[in-house]
């Protein structure tokens, strides 16, 4: 079967009823399933998983993100994640049967009809790139929602759809198709936001540090906690062990040790390879974390484990 999974992340992580209107949106869509959210306070960030085929899940999609502009005003948001607007990202991924092409297909609908039916200015990112420079989500995102507005008037980085005026209120959109990825944070036992950041810049792939990592470090103010914050584009090549290891080795040079972990969302089965959830002080962990429980569900292929 062909299975897209969305996984759009939202600019509001401190007030729960926001949190569950947007989360009840997906009752009224039987043919897609939620397959987790959460909510991060420091962050100001909450991210939905849920996939189904490609008309559901873009149904879903588009009256998601309608509830989560009907109740978030960027004008009060601040957090430390980088975002560009209430809808901040809304990623689609190709599963099973599906290939990249039927991601990029969801995604450029999407794309149109979220500005056709809210308004919202739209930077087409990863595999939906319309032009190279935008393949990167960091790339798209630089500078933030704090200028946006500078951005959008300047007709080189205008977005791919809407524009070039600015709504203060729901800001812009990134809508990409990509290979599925890990967002994974390690929280250290220390309130060092610059060792956290030394040790971002060091392991980011960018800098010449892991394969497939973007990281950044970033200060969690409600619990006094540096974190180093990290997606991993491509799991299969780069396991989670790797940049537990070496997070571990770097953070133990400074005399500090590791907290915790913490998945955001699910992760692809392929990313505990060598390891185990204790093996990464994984914080909230079990079965229904791993995507690959829910495909198997989805399949019929029983429940898969976890409560």
């Amino acid at each position: 079967m062909k299975m897209i999974e969305c996984v759009p992340n939202f600019s509001e992580g401190c007030d729960p009823e926001t949190i569950r209107a947007i989360a009840s949106v997906f009752h009224d869509f039987p043919g897609v399933r939620l397959l987790n959210f959460s909510a991060d306070t420091d962050h100001h960030r909450s991210v939905f998983t849920f996939l189904g085929r490609s008309e559901d899940v873009l149904a879903a999609a588009l009256a998601a993100s309608g509830e989560a502009l009907r109740h978030i005003d960027m004008r009060e948001h601040g957090g430390v994640h980088p975002r560009l607007g209430a809808v901040d990202v809304v990623p689609f991924i190709p599963l099973e049967d599906a290939v990249m092409s039927d991601a990029v297909d969801v995604a450029h609908r999407f794309g149109r009809q979220f500005h056709e039916r809210f308004g919202v200015p739209v930077y087409f990112y990863g595999e939906a790139a319309l032009c190279a420079r935008r393949r990167h989500l960091a790339d798209v995102r630089r500078g933030g929602y704090e200028s946006l507005a500078r951005k959008m008037a300047d007709p080189s980085e205008a977005p791919d759809i809407g524009g070039p005026a600015f709504d203060p209120r729901h800001g812009a959109t990134a809508v990409g198709a990509r290979e599925p990825l890990v967002a994974y944070n390690i929280n250290l036992k220390s309130a060092d936001l610059n060792l956290a950041r030394d040790i971002a810049a060091r392991i980011r792939e960018a800098n010449g540090g892991i394969r497939h990592l973007r990281a950044m470090g970033v200060m969690l103010k409600s619990r006094n906690v540096a974190q180093v914050s990290m997606n991993l584009v491509n799991c299969r090549e780069t396991p989670l062990k790797t940049l537990y290891d070496q997070v571990k080795a770097l953070a133990a040079g400074h005399g500090v040790e590791i907290l915790e972990s913490e998945l955001i969302g699910l992760t692809p089965q392929c990313a505990l390879e060598g390891t185990d959830p204790q093996g990464l002080k994984l914080h909230d962990f079990d079965e229904e974390r791993i995507l690959e429980t829910h495909i198997r569900r989805l399949n019929g292929g029983g429940s898969g484990g976890g409560s």
